[in-house]
């Protein structure tokens, strides 16, 4: 007798499964860390320190965070106009989890090691 499963979804297998494609995508996490630790920025002083980011990107992720209510954006009507982006306060909820993961940092020469033992084992065999 042949049984067969129904695979299960993701989101429903896991249940942080939707937290983590919220936050962990590309670029949000640099975003929404930088905005925490370092507050409200305007488009250019964000595109800065984030570094590699394109505009394009950058303005594509802003909209996102927007949009599922993790950033504020503010429009100063003003000649020239000014936009800041800050981090709301569904999003400063994350914080503990920005601290755990910079403590977590630490572990980093552990992982290249065990990548380093890991390729050097694979190319002796």
């Amino acid at each position: 007798m042949v049984t067969t499963t129904t695979p299960i979804p993701p989101d429903q297998a896991c249940s942080v499964t939707p937290v983590v494609e919220i936050i962990f995508s590309r670029w949000t996490t640099p975003i929404l860390w930088t905005l925490n630790e370092y507050g409200r920025h305007r488009f250019v002083e964000l595109e800065r320190r984030i570094g590699t980011i394109t505009p394009k990107v950058l303005t594509q992720r802003l909209r996102q965070l927007e949009r599922d209510g993790l950033v504020v954006r503010t429009y100063h009507p003003e000649v020239p106009p000014r936009v800041e982006y800050e981090i709301s306060d569904l999003g400063r909820s994350l914080a503990p989890l920005f601290a755990v993961l910079a403590d977590w940092t630490v572990n980093l020469d552990r992982v290249e090691q065990a990548r380093a033992d890991f390729d050097a084992r694979k190319g002796a065999a």
